[in-house]
């Protein structure tokens, strides 16, 4: 029966890494899907994700091991028995408790059940390779730092390239290293229901292992949960999930019970419910998105968490809106980016088109500029996003500022060892273990500018 459960799980990861390679599909939402669809187990689930998501974490080192030690190029093969080479591949170089003969016996079985008994040699013979060199594989390609770099974490070259330009060989590599390591969940405590000492006590009983996160507080870093959103606590509305990060933005924003708050870009709604709680749900937000299904879910999440102050509208960031002119306190524009700040989470952005990311800024740019006519004189604007590079981030802020003189970066404190910041920062995930993150407060001047 243990068999079959494993099989179970590495299907299911073929199946995903199939859909994401072949339907472009997010491996997150996929993983859920295809996880609910063949009823798989929690233990089962656990091993599935393991495995799709260190597959693309480690996609580019697996397929040049794979060309080494395979008569056709990795690109030349079939998508089923490239992904089931990979998926045998991780397993004996990566996973420790699964033995190299097992990975390598089930990979075989996986492309006989999958319709290609042809290939049932190849697959055994390359990754017999891999099981007899795991401790002495093959020195990676010649090449620049930044070839180098890519192949070994899995990383395209132009962004390795972007990254030692921005941060220098040790933190890039620090970077790297981390996008590929098993992420720790942080929920945050929903002052509106519960108290930290008492959602710890639910969860220890539910069987959830929690820790108070060492330097946010009302936060917990948890394992062991299964699908969160079953736990009687999460039903309950008692905590809702929330990076770091991305709890900082409100820690950044700092408003105030009775604000008048408009979050721009609010779909899944985190931040809006993480201000709604500092807040006391008291006074307004007003949470846009241009996706009504999402903005009905975060209807739903606001019901959950028992949060009334937050009310939602189908608004695009870029469209002047005049009835809410000059009418907000705060206005948060945590504007779509490309999302390199998160690759650990989502493993596949990294294999983003370049291409699409280069018309980021000028979307940026228009929804800050359009979001900063929502704030009153003396209100205040927050501009974030999840993404590390500068031209998305610094230069954008930069480039509002030069054309926006009733505005001025504003300097705000955040909970050590971060403290006190020159109105702006980037986070990063090998300095804090947060998501990758920028973080700009500016405030508009109440007399107008010379």
């Amino acid at each position: 029966m243990s068999e079959v459960k494993r099989s179970s799980a590495r299907d299911t990861a073929l199946e995903v890494l199939l859909q994401v390679s072949g339907a472009n599909a997010w491996s997150d939402g996929s993983l859920k899907r295809t996880i609910a669809k063949n009823k798989l187990e929690s233990r089962d689930a656990a091993l599935a994700t393991r495995l799709a998501y260190g597959v693309i974490q480690n996609r580019m080192l697996l397929d040049y091991y794979i060309g080494c030690w395979c008569t056709q190029r990795p690109g030349h093969l079939e998508p089923v028995i490239l992904n089931i080479l990979r998926l045998g591949a991780y397993q004996i170089l990566f996973m420790d408790r699964i033995p190299s003969r097992a990975a390598v016996n089930e990979a075989v079985e996986m492309v006989k059940r999958h319709g290609r008994p042809k290939a049932a040699g190849l697959i055994n013979a390359v990754l017999r390779k891999f099981s007899v060199h795991r401790e002495d594989m093959s020195p990676l390609p010649d090449g620049s730092l930044a070839e180098r770099l890519s192949v070994r974490y899995s990383h395209p070259q132009w962004l390795v390239q972007h990254l030692l330009d921005q941060i220098g060989e040790e933190e890039t590599e620090r970077f790297l290293r981390c996008n590929n390591e098993i992420v720790p969940t942080t929920i945050q405590t929903n002052y509106l229901l519960t108290d930290p000492d008492t959602l710890e006590k639910e969860l220890h009983q539910a069987g959830v292992s929690a820790e108070m996160h060492p330097w946010l507080g009302g936060c917990f870093l948890v394992s062991g949960t299964g699908d969160l959103e079953r736990l009687e606590p999460f039903q309950q509305g008692h905590f809702m999930v929330q990076d770091p990060a991305a709890r900082l933005v409100a820690l950044a924003a700092q408003p105030v019970p009775g604000s008048r708050v408009m979050d721009v870009c609010a779909a899944p709604g985190g931040k809006s419910f993480s201000l709604a709680i500092d807040m006391g749900d008291r006074g307004q937000i007003l949470s846009c998105d241009i996706h009504p299904h999402k903005l009905n879910l975060m209807e739903r999440s606001a019901q959950r968490l028992g949060i009334s102050c937050v009310r939602t509208a189908l608004a695009d960031g870029r469209e002047f809106h005049a009835v809410w002119q000059e009418q907000a306190d705060l206005v948060v524009a945590d504007v779509p980016c490309s999302g390199l700040g998160i690759i650990r989470k989502k493993p596949d952005i990294r294999y983003k088109d370049p291409g699409e990311l280069s018309r980021l800024p000028e979307i940026q740019g228009q929804i800050l500029s359009n979001a900063a006519r929502y704030v009153r004189p003396g209100g205040v604007l927050i501009y974030s996003t999840c993404t590390v590079l500068r031209a998305e981030n610094e230069a954008v802020t930069d480039d509002f500022l030069a054309h926006h003189p009733d505005f001025e970066r504003e300097s705000f404190t955040l909970p050590q060892p971060i403290g006190e910041t020159e109105g702006h920062i980037t986070l990063w995930p090998q300095r804090l273990d947060t998501d990758g993150f920028y973080i700009c407060r500016m405030r508009k001047k109440t007399e107008e500018p010379e």
